[in-house]
């Protein structure tokens, strides 16, 4: 039960009196070193006989007197300043905001506005704790602020019979159960509202689609396509909605069933879409049936907001891997580009024609956006249709980036959103083909085989053609004399059936000599290897003699045993 406000409400203090109190709080606030160092033995005396009671205002006032006191008599540093201010502060801001913390956890601007604490004293704490350390000058600064909202919010209001806040002994008590309930009911309340403004999104959106539909079927009986029936009652509606609570009307048309068909829908509507194409396109069917609801809601607002929110949508799909919805998103997103895009103006057009194909845009006249925030949400969001839309954002930038960064930017954007388990060969139309990490790996290594196979042929290519060079000599040295000569030129053996040579005519004997001499197997350059001889299982290296064919029939049989055919 709360008490009665004319009930008093005591408490042991460390303090003698009020003369005592005053003369701390005016030797904590003097300029003069030496009666700091008093009030802060008085306050060490208080903390004695408080234990852990001691209010957390009086103790944080003393960390930072005491950090002044050291700063004004030169024993530390600067570094050494700092931290000692670092230290203070952060406890300062930890303890004061500590008991407005509810179960739930909420930032520390926060809580520090509601006690009327500057922001950028809580920023110097974030500082200290997570970032690069604050300057000495800052220090400073920030404890003469922080003094002085103590002595304003505490040390002045103890006997001014003005205090809000009681610091010493403030609990859970009873203020702070009225305001977790006002907290609470105002967090119902706001959340009552978000879902009642949420169910007439839908009901509107679905009153819309039925409307549409109707008139869709009458056409379709009157076999004339002509337009939808005439809403303006209900676009009003739409478009009030929208000035209230645009944020959330978009959230309600990007659900499944109305921006994002489902199957049943597009069968409805006699259209056809292919979610794989990597270049995304709306069906003019369904761009049409939501025509009159964009137009109306058309402004360069809410045009940057449904492109924002469209962007965030395809960087949540891309991660719960979607395809359906990835795809309408992304037409969505190329539609709204290509409506601002005047480069497809055709000049030789009639007017006809072009209010025939103005009339399926959302809006006609160009609008300014954010291309560069346009830009990073394309290339946070990777799809398969990511090489199309940053495309699109590329070629209608007000400040085009540069031809080659352009083509850089493309190039890296299709090699990370192609299909890893597609092989997808380059088309002649591409000019620069894409290959996938894992491609580009093969094809080094299969270039570097290739080196190593090319180096390894060009020697061994030129040891045989060294090797039958030496053979060629030796023969011709040793036929030197006789009608029989090396033929050196390069001669296709293949045209030629065994047994002739090329010019030899069809006499049998136009190839017979009449003085010849014989030459021996061991006078010709033969070479043997002594690794492939051992090689060969059961076949020793033949012994020579110095003049004659020395094989023998034991020999000749063992030759047999180890040949191997293949």
């Amino acid at each position: 039960m709360k008490k009665g406000s004319s009930e008093k409400v005591r408490h042991v203090v460390a303090w003698i009196n009020k003369a005592e109190w005053d003369q701390v709080l005016e030797y904590l606030y003097s300029k003069d070193s030496t009666l700091q160092r008093q009030a802060l033995q008085r306050i060490s005396a208080w903390k004695g006989r408080y234990v852990n009671s001691t209010p957390v205002a009086v103790d944080c006032t003393a960390d930072l007197i005491r950090c002044q006191a050291l700063d004004r008599s030169g024993q530390l540093e600067g570094d050494d300043l700092v931290l000692l201010y670092g230290a203070a502060l952060v406890r300062f801001i930890n303890v004061i905001t500590e008991r407005q913390q509810g179960r739930i956890a909420r930032p520390l601007k926060h809580l520090a506005g509601n006690l009327n604490i500057p922001e950028w004293v809580v920023e110097l704490r974030h500082d200290f704790t997570h970032r690069k350390r604050p300057t000495l000058k800052w220090c400073r600064k920030g404890c003469k602020v922080v003094l002085k909202w103590l002595h304003q919010e505490y040390w002045s209001r103890q006997f001014g019979g003005a205090s809000n806040v009681n610091w010493e002994f403030q609990s859970d008590g009873e203020e702070d159960e009225e305001l977790d309930l006002k907290r609470q009911e105002d967090k119902l309340i706001a959340s009552q509202k978000e879902m009642e403004a949420y169910k007439t999104a839908r009901d509107l959106l679905i009153t819309f689609e039925k409307e549409q539909y109707q008139a869709l079927d009458k056409s379709q009986q009157q076999k004339c396509p002509g337009p939808f029936s005439d809403m303006s009652w209900l676009l009003g509606e739409v478009k009030q909605f929208s000035m209230e609570s645009s944020d959330l009307l978009i959230d309600v048309m990007l659900e499944d069933g109305f921006l994002v068909p489902t199957v049943p829908q597009l069968e409805s509507l006699r259209c056809e879409s292919s979610d794989s194409d990597t270049e995304p396109r709306l069906p003019q069917t369904f761009l049409r049936f939501w025509l009159p609801l964009l137009k109306m809601l058309n402004s360069s607002s809410f045009i940057h907001l449904f492109l924002e929110k469209l962007f965030v949508e395809l960087k949540v799909l891309v991660k719960e891997k979607n395809h359906h919805r990835a795809y309408y998103i992304s037409a969505w997103i190329s539609e709204v580009i290509l409506c601002n895009c005047n480069k497809f103006d055709q000049p030789n057009e009639s007017k006809g024609q072009r209010k025939a194909r103005m009339k399926d845009k959302i809006f006609v006249n160009r609008i300014e956006l954010r291309w560069q925030q346009l830009l990073s949400a394309c290339l946070e969001a990777p799809c398969i249709s990511t090489p199309h839309l940053l495309q699109l954002i590329l070629n209608d930038m007000e400040h085009p980036l540069p031809p080659e960064t352009q083509q850089r930017l493309l190039q890296l954007c299709s090699i990370y959103t192609q299909p890893t388990n597609l092989d997808v060969k380059p088309s002649s139309e591409n000019k620069h083909p894409v290959y996938t990490l894992e491609s580009l790996h093969e094809k080094l290594k299969h270039l570097q085989h290739q080196s190593h196979a090319s180096h390894s042929t060009a020697d061994s290519e030129r040891s045989d053609s060294s090797q039958e060079y030496k053979c060629m000599d030796a023969v011709a040295e040793k036929l030197r004399g006789s009608p029989w000569q090396v033929c050196t030129d390069k001669v296709v053996w293949k045209n030629y059936p065994l047994g002739k040579v090329p010019g030899q005519s069809n006499d049998p004997s136009c190839l017979m000599a009449e003085n010849y001499s014989t030459l021996t197997v061991f006078d010709q350059p033969v070479e043997l290897d002594s690794n492939k001889t051992h090689d060969v299982p059961g076949v020793s290296a033949p012994v020579r003699t110095s003049d004659g064919l020395i094989w023998n029939h034991s020999d000749i049989n063992k030759l047999k045993s180890g040949l191997q055919l293949f």
